[in-house]
């Protein structure tokens, strides 16, 4: 334990150790926090909430968790595959099979775990069945800036959850350059054998970039190993992309029914703790028979099922986005805003979609400028400053208003203003 209390000691006077905050309530974009470390609590405009569409605060998704507690109570207290299958459930999965136009959908309790139980279904079939032997390796090709749940679920593929020596034949992982299609067209060529299962995974929307996977690329690379299988995570693309909100097959104009005639079978990852005001994730495919096997998994069969209010709150959310495609369209009008001003007036805000990383001058620390600009503005976004590109990461909404936004750039100017010119007074 001594190692481990060196470790934390050096850790914090580094200053790598994030701000604490905690919320003591909300309207709209404003939140009221108290500071974790002084207990000091002020009201601040928020720009780091990945409440995209603004539904957390709606009347309808507020009432549709309570009747729910009041029909079910507030857990099922079993897996889904035991005794803690609800109807609500089956209407979840459902809507989104036909959000997503995939007919077959499971759910779980987060991403991370939606992923590890698809590399037990694909990977290695789930399970064991007497009389039917597994021989076939596994490739997965990965971008090199996917999530973590990514990059966990792939490092762990090797082995069934569950098992700490694995029986299956092997998983290869090889990683291509971010959205790099001849980066990835020549690894395949490479390293795929006769008789693999291919798999390639990518974000749709990625987290710290803001850019958007190159999905007819992709497909068209894929369309020349007939059967490989493409896994969308669209964390960051359902309700944000697209003019619907259906996420990155509408942003391009396709069906997941393209991939499909083209040989390629689409899996798609929607996760509800973004734009469905909720928590939790489901895995969504054209295939029957890979359900049963996501139901089986480790991550499925050995916890809870959704509980009924994150359950009915994602349900009566998707519901809203499909009534209400105008607040899509609001989302992609401040989008384009924001991201307008802040190139006009001289900042690095790179991808392309609501998530607006903005890189700052090598001699600004972000968790500075993120203190700075919380004091003097009171405008709350997140600070990055212990990856290679250290950045400001702000998350565009639906319900922002024209003068929220200006007040954001207002405060992104004079906060950095202040601090060049303090690098200045102290060269």
């Amino acid at each position: 334990m001594q190692v481990v209390k060196e470790y934390v000691q050096k850790w914090y006077e580094s200053g790598l150790d994030p701000e604490e905050f905690i919320c003591h309530g909300k309207d709209g974009n404003l939140v009221d926090i108290e500071d974790a470390a002084t207990g000091d609590r002020r009201t601040v405009l928020t720009f780091c909430t990945n409440d995209v569409l603004g539904l957390t605060q709606n009347p309808a998704v507020q009432q549709a968790a309570i009747d729910s507690i009041l029909q079910y109570g507030t857990s099922n207290s079993s897996c889904s595959v035991l005794s803690g299958r609800i109807d609500l459930h089956r209407q979840l999965e459902n809507e989104i099979s036909e959000f997503k136009h995939l007919e077959h959908t499971q759910l779980f309790l987060n991403a991370w775990m939606a992923l590890q139980a698809l590399m037990d279904a694909f990977c290695h079939l789930a399970i064991p069945v007497p009389g039917f032997q597994h021989t076939r390796e596994t490739i997965i090709f990965t971008d090199v800036l996917n999530h973590g749940c990514i990059v966990s679920a792939i490092s762990n593929a090797g082995t069934r959850s569950g098992k700490l020596f694995g029986h299956s034949p092997r998983v290869r992982v090889r990683a291509y350059r971010h959205c790099d299609m001849d980066d990835l067209a020549r690894k395949m060529k490479r390293y795929v054998r006769p008789d693999d299962r291919i798999m390639v995974i990518s974000d749709a929307v990625f987290s710290m970039d803001g850019d958007i996977a190159p999905l007819p690329e992709m497909i068209d690379i894929m369309s020349h190993y007939e059967g490989s299988v493409l896994v969308m995570d669209e964390a960051h693309a359902s309700g944000a992309l697209g003019a619907t909100g259906r996420g990155i097959y509408e942003h391009f104009g396709l069906l997941p029914q393209h991939a499909i005639e083209r040989g390629v079978i689409p899996l798609i990852m929607t996760t509800f703790s973004k734009f469905a005001a909720s928590a939790g994730a489901a895995i969504s495919s054209h295939v029957a028979e890979l359900k049963p096997l996501l139901n089986v998994s480790p991550t499925s069969i050995g916890t809870i099922s959704l509980p009924p209010p994150t359950t009915a709150a994602a349900l009566e959310s998707i519901r809203q986005v499909r009534q209400t495609p105008e607040l899509v369209g609001r989302l992609h009008e401040n989008t384009r805003y924001l991201r307008s001003r802040l190139t006009d007036l001289g900042f690095d805000a790179i991808g392309e979609t609501n998530v607006v990383p903005v890189l700052l001058p090598p001699e600004i620390n972000p968790k500075e400028f993120g203190q700075k600009i919380m004091n003097d503005y009171g405008i709350w976004i997140s600070p990055i400053w212990f990856i290679a590109k250290p950045r400001m990461r702000i998350t565009v909404n639906a319900r922002h208003t024209r003068e929220e936004l200006d007040r954001l750039v207002a405060g992104m100017v004079g906060t950095r203003d202040a601090l060049l010119c303090k690098q200045t007074l102290t060269a």
